[in-house]
Protein backbone atom coordinates (compact mmCIF):
# COMPACT_ATOMS: atom_id res chain seq x y z
CA UNK A 1 0.00 0.00 0.00
CA UNK A 2 1.08 3.42 -0.83
CA UNK A 3 1.57 5.81 1.93
CA UNK A 4 1.91 9.98 1.43
CA UNK A 5 5.37 10.56 2.78
CA UNK A 6 4.38 14.20 3.20
CA UNK A 7 1.63 16.70 3.10
CA UNK A 8 1.51 20.17 2.21
CA UNK A 9 -1.68 23.17 2.97
CA UNK A 10 -1.55 26.52 2.06
CA UNK A 11 -3.19 29.53 3.82
CA UNK A 12 -3.27 32.85 3.14
CA UNK A 13 -1.35 35.08 5.56
CA UNK A 14 -2.53 38.39 6.72
CA UNK A 15 0.93 40.99 6.63
CA UNK A 16 2.07 42.00 9.81
CA UNK A 17 -0.14 45.52 10.26
CA UNK A 18 -3.28 44.90 8.94
CA UNK A 19 -4.73 44.24 11.80
CA UNK A 20 -3.81 47.70 13.31
CA UNK A 21 -3.96 49.30 10.44
CA UNK A 22 -7.73 47.76 10.25
CA UNK A 23 -8.39 48.81 13.29
CA UNK A 24 -7.16 52.35 13.17
CA UNK A 25 -9.70 52.84 10.33
CA UNK A 26 -12.24 51.63 11.76
CA UNK A 27 -11.74 54.08 15.46
CA UNK A 28 -11.40 57.11 12.64
CA UNK A 29 -15.17 56.06 11.74
CA UNK A 30 -14.84 54.27 8.33
CA UNK A 31 -16.81 51.31 7.71
CA UNK A 32 -14.92 48.91 6.17
CA UNK A 33 -15.82 46.39 3.60
CA UNK A 34 -13.67 43.54 1.77
CA UNK A 35 -13.99 42.69 -1.79
CA UNK A 36 -12.16 39.83 -2.44
CA UNK A 37 -11.92 37.37 -5.49
CA UNK A 38 -10.23 34.69 -3.13
CA UNK A 39 -12.41 31.59 -1.83
CA UNK A 40 -15.07 32.04 0.92
CA UNK A 41 -13.59 30.14 4.06
CA UNK A 42 -10.20 32.43 2.94
CA UNK A 43 -11.97 35.63 3.35
CA UNK A 44 -14.24 34.78 5.77
CA UNK A 45 -11.42 33.70 8.02
CA UNK A 46 -9.34 37.38 7.06
CA UNK A 47 -12.81 39.46 7.39
CA UNK A 48 -12.92 37.71 10.92
CA UNK A 49 -9.55 38.66 12.08
CA UNK A 50 -9.47 42.19 11.02
CA UNK A 51 -13.03 42.98 12.21
CA UNK A 52 -14.90 43.27 8.77
CA UNK A 53 -18.31 42.43 9.09
CA UNK A 54 -19.11 43.15 5.18
CA UNK A 55 -16.71 40.72 3.49
CA UNK A 56 -17.66 38.94 -0.18
CA UNK A 57 -15.54 36.24 -1.65
CA UNK A 58 -15.26 35.20 -5.29
CA UNK A 59 -15.63 38.92 -6.73
CA UNK A 60 -14.91 39.24 -9.93
CA UNK A 61 -13.73 42.66 -10.97
CA UNK A 62 -16.79 43.60 -12.13
CA UNK A 63 -18.40 42.29 -8.82
CA UNK A 64 -15.68 44.54 -7.04
CA UNK A 65 -17.12 47.03 -8.97
CA UNK A 66 -20.72 46.96 -8.90
CA UNK A 67 -20.06 46.50 -4.99
CA UNK A 68 -18.51 50.32 -5.00
CA UNK A 69 -20.68 51.72 -6.75
CA UNK A 70 -24.07 50.28 -4.65
CA UNK A 71 -22.15 52.07 -2.21
CA UNK A 72 -22.25 55.26 -4.03
CA UNK A 73 -25.41 54.91 -4.63
CA UNK A 74 -26.41 54.94 -1.20
CA UNK A 75 -24.58 57.85 -0.39
CA UNK A 76 -21.15 57.10 0.73
CA UNK A 77 -18.01 58.31 -0.14
CA UNK A 78 -15.81 55.24 -1.09
CA UNK A 79 -12.10 55.24 -0.41
CA UNK A 80 -10.89 51.72 -1.99
CA UNK A 81 -7.34 50.18 -1.23
CA UNK A 82 -6.10 47.80 -3.95
CA UNK A 83 -2.88 46.32 -5.11
CA UNK A 84 -3.41 43.95 -8.27
CA UNK A 85 -4.82 43.88 -12.21
CA UNK A 86 -8.11 42.84 -11.54
CA UNK A 87 -8.23 46.33 -8.89
CA UNK A 88 -7.74 48.79 -11.51
CA UNK A 89 -11.03 49.52 -12.76
CA UNK A 90 -12.39 49.64 -8.89
CA UNK A 91 -9.65 51.82 -8.25
CA UNK A 92 -10.95 53.59 -11.16
CA UNK A 93 -14.48 54.36 -10.34
CA UNK A 94 -13.95 54.87 -6.54
CA UNK A 95 -14.51 58.52 -4.80
CA UNK A 96 -10.63 58.10 -3.55
CA UNK A 97 -8.12 55.27 -4.38
CA UNK A 98 -4.93 54.00 -3.02
CA UNK A 99 -2.06 51.58 -3.88
CA UNK A 100 0.58 50.68 -1.89
CA UNK A 101 4.17 50.63 -2.74
CA UNK A 102 4.08 47.20 -4.21
CA UNK A 103 0.68 46.99 -6.14
CA UNK A 104 0.97 46.11 -9.60
CA UNK A 105 1.66 48.72 -12.22
CA UNK A 106 -1.81 49.08 -13.53
CA UNK A 107 -3.29 49.72 -9.91
CA UNK A 108 -0.80 52.22 -9.05
CA UNK A 109 -1.89 54.18 -11.87
CA UNK A 110 -5.38 54.05 -11.44
CA UNK A 111 -4.69 55.47 -7.77
CA UNK A 112 -5.17 58.39 -6.72
CA UNK A 113 -2.32 58.31 -3.59
CA UNK A 114 0.50 55.19 -3.32
CA UNK A 115 1.40 54.50 -0.06
CA UNK A 116 5.41 54.35 -0.35
CA UNK A 117 5.91 52.67 2.83
CA UNK A 118 3.53 49.76 1.57
CA UNK A 119 2.64 49.29 5.28
CA UNK A 120 -1.45 48.88 5.98
CA UNK A 121 -1.04 50.82 9.25
CA UNK A 122 -0.32 53.89 7.56
CA UNK A 123 -3.63 54.28 5.73
CA UNK A 124 -4.94 55.75 9.05
CA UNK A 125 -2.01 58.11 9.40
CA UNK A 126 -2.85 58.92 5.76
CA UNK A 127 -6.65 59.87 6.76
CA UNK A 128 -5.92 61.87 9.67
CA UNK A 129 -2.99 63.96 7.21
CA UNK A 130 -5.89 64.52 5.08
CA UNK A 131 -8.32 65.89 7.65
CA UNK A 132 -5.27 67.74 9.20
CA UNK A 133 -4.67 69.24 5.66
CA UNK A 134 -8.57 69.80 4.52
CA UNK A 135 -8.94 71.85 8.28
CA UNK A 136 -5.83 73.77 7.06
CA UNK A 137 -6.67 74.92 3.89
CA UNK A 138 -10.08 76.10 4.98
CA UNK A 139 -8.84 77.82 8.22
CA UNK A 140 -6.30 79.56 5.04
CA UNK A 141 -9.36 80.20 3.19
CA UNK A 142 -11.26 82.29 5.76
CA UNK A 143 -8.25 84.00 6.82
CA UNK A 144 -7.63 85.36 3.03
CA UNK A 145 -11.41 86.13 2.36
CA UNK A 146 -10.99 88.08 6.45
CA UNK A 147 -7.87 90.06 5.15
CA UNK A 148 -9.19 90.65 1.58
CA UNK A 149 -12.70 91.93 3.05
CA UNK A 150 -10.73 93.87 5.75
CA UNK A 151 -8.35 95.49 3.81
CA UNK A 152 -9.15 96.11 0.10
CA UNK A 153 -12.47 98.35 0.85
CA UNK A 154 -9.88 100.61 2.94
CA UNK A 155 -7.40 100.53 0.13
CA UNK A 156 -10.11 101.61 -2.36
CA UNK A 157 -11.62 104.53 -0.32
CA UNK A 158 -7.76 105.62 0.68
CA UNK A 159 -7.36 105.26 4.04
CA UNK A 160 -4.55 102.38 3.66
CA UNK A 161 -1.77 103.62 1.48
CA UNK A 162 -0.78 101.65 -0.77
CA UNK A 163 2.90 100.44 1.06
CA UNK A 164 0.90 99.53 3.72
CA UNK A 165 -1.85 97.40 2.07
CA UNK A 166 1.54 95.69 0.14
CA UNK A 167 3.25 95.46 3.76
CA UNK A 168 -0.18 93.47 4.72
CA UNK A 169 -0.67 91.43 2.27
CA UNK A 170 3.03 90.25 2.88
CA UNK A 171 2.36 89.26 6.20
CA UNK A 172 -1.21 87.74 5.29
CA UNK A 173 0.95 85.35 2.95
CA UNK A 174 3.34 84.93 5.80
CA UNK A 175 0.29 83.90 8.09
CA UNK A 176 -0.85 81.18 5.61
CA UNK A 177 2.35 79.79 5.29
CA UNK A 178 2.94 79.48 8.65
CA UNK A 179 -0.59 77.89 9.08
CA UNK A 180 0.56 75.45 6.47
CA UNK A 181 3.54 74.33 7.87
CA UNK A 182 2.04 73.14 10.87
CA UNK A 183 0.95 69.73 8.42
CA UNK A 184 4.73 69.27 8.88
CA UNK A 185 4.45 68.64 12.74
CA UNK A 186 4.23 64.46 12.57
CA UNK A 187 1.17 62.86 15.10
CA UNK A 188 1.30 59.70 13.87
CA UNK A 189 3.80 56.37 14.50
CA UNK A 190 5.95 56.83 11.17
CA UNK A 191 5.50 59.21 8.05
CA UNK A 192 4.34 58.05 4.56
Amino acid sequence: AWLPACRFEFDEVLRPDAVSGAAGLARAGLALHLFSGDQTASVEAMARRLGIADARARCTPQDKLAGVEALQAAGRVVAMVGDGINDAPVLARADVSIALGTAAALAQARADVIVLSDRIEDLPVLLDTARRTVAIVRQNLRWALFYNAASVPLALVGWLPPWLAGIGMALSSLVVVLNALRLTRRRGPAPL
